[in-house]
This record gives C-alpha cells, structure tokens and sequence, in this order.
C-alpha cells in the first residue's frame, strides 16, 4: 500500500478533505480533523508497523491503521463503503474505503509521532538490525503462546494473524510452545521464517481474502500461496498430514500437527 500510494501523495498538497464516517478519528471531531488536514503538504508517506505514516511539511504526522478492512483508492470508480477522501492539488483523489470500519486515523502534532508509536511497537522485522539474538531477548522468560507474544505488537511491529501462522509452518514451531522456551537454532529459524513470510507477503502484494484492495482497486495474491493459514484438512505441502485448526492467542490457528509438534 505504502509503496503503491507514495507516488501519488508526496509533495502533493491536501487542497480538501473529507471525513464522513465519526468513527474514522474519534474522539476528535471530523470536520475538525478535516479542517485541520486541508493545506497540508505531504513530504513522505512512510510506514511503521501496520500503520501508515503520512507527513507533513508543517511536522504534523496523520497515523493511518487499515485494520482489517481499510484501503487506500486512487480515483476510485467504485462509491461504496467510502469514509473519507483526499482531493490533493492536481486533481487526484484519494478515498479511504473500509467495509467494517474498523481503521482509525490520528493527527498527530510536531513531536508526537514518535514517542506515540515507541509505546505501541515493537522492533521491524525487516530492518538490518533485527536479529534472531534480539528476537531471543524479546521472547526471553515469556510464558505465552509463542503465537500470542508474536501477534503482540511489542514484541514485532508488523506480524499479524495470516503471517504468523506462515511464519511458524516455515520455522517448524508450534503455535503452542511457550515463547520463551525456544534454543538457539530454533530462534535462528522463527528470525528467517518470519522475514520469508513478509517478505513474500509484501512481494505479493497482500493477502486479499474479501475486502482488501490495492490503491489501483486491483487485488492481492499472497493468499494463493498459504502454507498454513486458513487451510484446514488440506494436505501439508512438507509432510502431507492434514493441516489444524485451533485457538492460539486468541486467534483462528492453523498448523501442521505432525511438523510443528510440541517437544
């Protein structure tokens, strides 16, 4: 999404805004948000996490969260399920569509942003500095499921429900295993699974299972490529036993029974 919609926004300036669904910035008011956004210049649309980043040349930062339904429309065709739009200064609209209005958009004011998402996030799984010695360290002493300490944000900024599950069929590792109880060379392997599920989501553009759609309103294809998630019955692609469904986290879980056992 971010490297889809960076040409369109940056150095664009928002001529008007539109917010027409309250949910979308609450507890502020959104016609106060959307005075506020207009004549804002847009220097770098960037990404942190699951959030969007779109800064301004004033220093504010609008944080954009998709959820689970959010999308970014270039001049969209389709009128539906739109909660606000963008209408920058050569002519270009862009329309946030979200069919379960769950997303969320926050103003955040010079010095803010930062210490905002530090709070919220963890370390990105796909910078250089990421390592499996520092995984270790985040999931060192934890008792949870090792699928629940991956989905909470602190621990990885980024990982969610479809890409854990990935992440985890390509380690070897249980969604149940104690997070805290990995060695080093199964560390190492969860460290590589994680940047292979990512890495071949974002190639992929997505996961597109219902409602999610691209900026062009084309769809993702990553879901053609699950290993584990959402493939319950279906033959392992490694071993050929029936893959699981359970609740890890608090979450629909998908696994392979036989090679992703408990020690």
């Amino acid at each position: 999404m971010r490297r889809r919609l960076a040409p369109v926004l940056e150095g664009r300036t928002l001529e008007r805004v539109e917010i027409h669904d309250a949910r979308l910035t609450r507890p502020k008011d959104p016609l106060l948000v959307a005075v506020e956004l207009s004549g804002e210049r847009v220097t770098e649309l960037d990404r942190r996490g699951k959030y969007l980043i779109v800064r301004f040349a004033s220093g504010r930062a609008l944080l954009i969260h998709l959820r689970m339904t959010g999308s970014l429309l270039r001049d969209p065709v389709e009128a539906s399920h739109l909660r606000a739009r963008l209408l920058l200064d050569d002519g270009t609209t862009v329309a946030y569509r979200d069919v379960r209005r769950f997303g969320t958009w926050f103003l955040l004011e010079p010095g803010e942003l930062e210490p905002y998402l530090d709070e919220r996030l963890g370390e990105e799984p796909l910078v250089a500095a990421f390592t499996a010695k520092g995984l270790g360290e985040r999931l060192h002493g934890r008792r949870a499921p090792l699928k629940a300490a991956l989905l909470d944000q602190r621990t990885l900024a980024g990982l969610g429900n479809i890409y854990v599950d990935e992440a985890l069929w390509y380690a070897k590792l249980s969604p149940l295993r104690p997070a805290g109880t990995l060695d080093r060379s199964e560390l190492q392997r969860l460290h590589r699974a994680i940047r292979k599920a990512l890495e071949l989501g974002i190639a992929r553009q997505g996961s597109t299972l219902s409602d999610y759609r691209l900026p062009d309103g084309s769809s993702g294809t990553m879901q053609r490529e699950f290993r584990a998630y959402g493939r319950t019955d279906e033959p392992c692609d490694r071993c050929g036993t029936p893959l699981e469904k359970i609740r890890a986290g608090g979450r629909g879980t998908w696994f392979c029974p036989r090679c992703q056992t408990l020690p």
